[in-house]
């Protein structure tokens, strides 16, 4: 079996595009989960970078941590991605990684010069411990103990789960202290929900596991909303026309009922909940299981399973109904392109509007080599206009004399103007953390500790701002 990578980072803000990582940390494991190798980093803020107070109260990084830090945040990427680049042919898990880590990784590579997808090329493999945790709880309550919620659904935050289940987890919220509770996590599910475990291990590509999705007559997967998994026994339909995911039919349903509908009797039952037609992210490690774990619980209990492969069979030979659904899922995605593309995207978020070219990504690693005098002049090699925009904006963090004075100040200026804004931003704002430390003080009123820490943010913020209003 391939080598595991538990990884994590801390950040200064939970918006994706626009935050930054703060602190990383990874360990690379073998299949008994015996300790290989390992990374730890943490770095300054880039210019340009307003942290939200919230999320330093919760990583429990201060002001004085971010300014004495050595590494600056290209120098982290660097270091880090030096060492996953030795970790090829590896599985990367997080804890709730492929929604928040895996995004902040892809972005952050993107905006660093670096090809984005790791975690899914050079052989890697992707996972999130966090879904395969509620689907081994779902199948085996037994598997591992949950803190309760007000709302009776149980809970699987790290920090509560990690102390529940006697794994030592002191410091939480720091990237090794969560990699290591993870990996503890992983190793109690593998012993107490084996075959979901192994199950998990075979949905870790896109292609493996829409290869079991098309190839099974029925199977079982979860889905998770108003605070609980449900298990679902479906049967595959057909692809998604736009988006390319599983989109498959839910056998609780008879589809002789939808057989008979006209198309916009069909398109009008599709928007019914809970919904017959359910989508399947393959590409986010769905956790696939055999039919039968379905029928253990009561929502499926009246139907058989000869039932539940006799309606598979009638999906499966209906070429004529797959074709109706794919037709009112390709109107209905075009129309909802048609309303994205009015919205301005900037560089930051862009990752997913266009690919970067074979030519560009190879300029990529020389634009590292290269000496600081010589970026601009690489940089200069990129077609695609927002590699360049980057690639100043590393030189301005990190070197700015290697700019032209034009240059500097224009990137100077467009910072200074993005977090002084007063408008709603897609960005984190000065202004907006001032509001945001505000509503903080009042929550925390009686906590000492924490007021002490917004005080010393607010200072923090107010240098910034001292900084920028110079330039603007």
């Amino acid at each position: 079996m391939a080598n595991l990578v538990f990884y994590d980072f801390e950040t200064c803000s939970s918006n994706v595009s626009y935050g930054q990582i703060i602190q990383a940390a990874a360990v690379l494991v073998n299949d008994n989960f015996q300790e290989l190798d390992r990374y730890e980093g943490r770095c300054k803020l880039s210019p340009g970078i307003i942290p939200e107070a919230m999320a330093l109260i919760v990583n429990k990084t201060t002001p004085k941590i971010l300014k004495e830090t050595n590494l600056s945040h290209y120098q982290m990427v660097r270091q880090m991605m030096e060492k996953f680049n030795k970790w090829k042919n590896s599985i990367f898990i997080g804890y709730n990684s492929i929604n928040f880590d895996e995004e902040f990784l892809r972005r952050t590579l993107f905006k660093n010069l670096d090809y984005p997808y790791l975690t899914v090329t050079n052989g890697n493999e992707r996972a999130d411990l966090f879904n395969l945790a509620r689907a081994s709880h779902l199948y085996y309550p037994n598997c591992i103990k949950t803190p309760i919620s007000d709302k009776n659904n149980p809970v699987f935050k790290l920090d509560r789960l990690a102390p529940m289940n006697g794994i030592k987890h002191n410091d939480a919220h720091s990237a090794i202290s969560d990699v290591l509770a993870t990996i503890e996590i992983a190793k109690l599910l593998s012993k107490n929900a084996p075959n979901v475990w192994k199950a998990s291990l075979m949905t870790t590509s896109k292609d493996k596991a829409l290869q079991i999705i098309k190839n099974e007559l029925t199977f079982c997967t979860d889905f998770f909303y108003y605070g609980k998994s449900f298990p679902f026994v479906l049967t595959y339909l057909c692809e998604h026309p736009q988006w390319g995911y599983p989109m498959c039919f839910d056998l609780m349903k008879d589809p002789n009922f939808y057989f008979k509908l006209s198309t916009n009797e069909l398109k009008n039952e599709l928007k019914k909940t809970p919904k017959v037609i359910r989508t399947i992210k393959h590409k986010k490690h769905p956790i696939i299981m055999n039919s039968s774990y379905g029928m253990n619980f009561d929502r499926y209990k009246e139907l058989s399973l000869s039932k539940m492969k006799e309606r598979a069979k009638l999906i499966k030979d209906n070429k004529e109904f797959a074709n109706k659904v794919s037709s009112i899922l390709d109107h209905e995605a075009r129309e909802k392109q048609d309303f994205d593309s009015q919205e301005e995207v900037y560089a930051e978020e862009s990752i997913y509007k266009k690919f970067t070219t074979k030519e560009d990504n190879a300029i990529m690693p020389a634009f590292h080599k290269a000496d600081w005098k010589e970026k601009f002049l690489v940089l200069q090699k990129f077609k695609d206009e927002r590699l360049r925009y980057f690639a100043k904006k590393i030189l301005y963090e990190e070197n700015p004399e290697a700019l032209p004075q034009d240059e500097y100040k224009s990137i100077h200026k467009e910072i200074a103007s993005r977090v002084l804004s007063t408008n709603k931003e897609k960005w984190n704002t000065i202004p907006r953390t001032y509001s945001e430390i505000d509503t903080l003080r009042n929550k925390f009123k009686d906590d000492k500790d924490k007021l002490a820490m917004l005080n010393e943010i607010n200072l923090f913020i107010e240098e910034m701002e001292k900084m920028y209003q110079k330039a603007s």
